[in-house]
């Protein structure tokens, strides 16, 4: 019997990497429970999230929603739409803060020719809401003088920090994880504003996984979102709910990116 692979990276800033084992090790015990094979003992936290995504063993993991209906190469089922307790968040929905230096402009507009910091081209929260609101702004120009590709998000949260870039689009529930673990950033950064909401990051499973494994997910992701013993646990990773869904509710994260592309403006720049 083939081990899967279970994955939380989306989230596992910090103290989360503690409150993501002991979430697995939940849903896991449940899983064998109810008699799914191949259940991992531990997250996979040697590949990349990427990598996790396009595995054909994916049991349980976390996807950015722009790629999930962007990249034909997937192979993915959602089994849950998180529902996260963090300003900017609610209802299964998040948007970005734009995170700039509290001494520079307080107004969008005036970082036209300013440098970018984005965590990914493919990041939804990084660049597919940050681009739809720069498109109304760039009249199908170049915005910025430099987009700089960081690699994670707290990564462009230093490049603002140190003076490499000057504004960046930041996840909701990333900027609370690190302003929980790191207060005193508060003081240097300023969020300037925010982009459109748009369906949280869901969870996932391979299309190989059967129906029956899928059901019993499903079924530990309720189990998780009511016991008492993890209010800690939910509390630490801002989850407060997790509500069905399905791959059409990510289907306007493609909408925002042809209406970009329509006005003239395909890429973040």
């Amino acid at each position: 019997m083939t081990t899967g692979i279970a994955s939380l990276g989306m989230y596992d800033h910090g103290p989360q990497q503690v409150a993501n084992d002991r979430l697995w090790n939940e849903l896991a015990r449940i899983l064998r429970a109810r008699g799914v094979a191949g259940v991992p003992d531990r997250l996979e936290r040697r590949r990349s999230v990427q990598d996790t995504w396009h595995h054909p063993d994916l049991l349980f993991g976390q996807i950015c929603g722009y790629p999930l209906v962007t990249d034909p190469s997937l192979a993915l089922r959602v089994i849950g739409v998180p529902v996260y307790d963090a300003p900017g968040c609610g209802g299964g929905l998040h948007r970005s803060f734009l995170i700039t230096r509290q001494e520079d402009a307080a107004s969008i507009a005036a970082y036209r020719g300013k440098r970018a910091a984005i965590n990914d081209r493919h990041s939804n929260t990084g660049t597919n809401l940050f681009r739809a609101l720069i498109a109304d702004l760039a009249g199908s120009e170049p915005f910025f003088s430099e987009v700089r590709e960081t690699g994670a998000h707290r990564q462009s949260i230093s490049a603002i920090v140190m003076g490499e870039a000057d504004i960046a689009a930041i996840d909701a529930v990333t900027y609370a994880a690190v302003l929980r673990a790191e207060p005193e950033l508060a003081t240097t950064l300023r969020i300037l504003g925010s982009t459109a909401e748009s369906a949280t990051p869901p969870f996932v499973t391979s299309r190989n996984t059967s129906i029956e494994t899928v059901a019993a997910l499903r079924m530990a992701l309720a189990d998780i979102t009511t016991d008492p013993g993890l209010a800690d646990v939910r509390a630490t990773l801002f989850l407060g709910d997790i509500l069905p869904g399905s791959l059409e509710r990510y289907a306007p994260l493609r909408t925002l990116e042809s209406d970009a592309v329509a006005a003239g403006y395909p890429d973040l720049r």
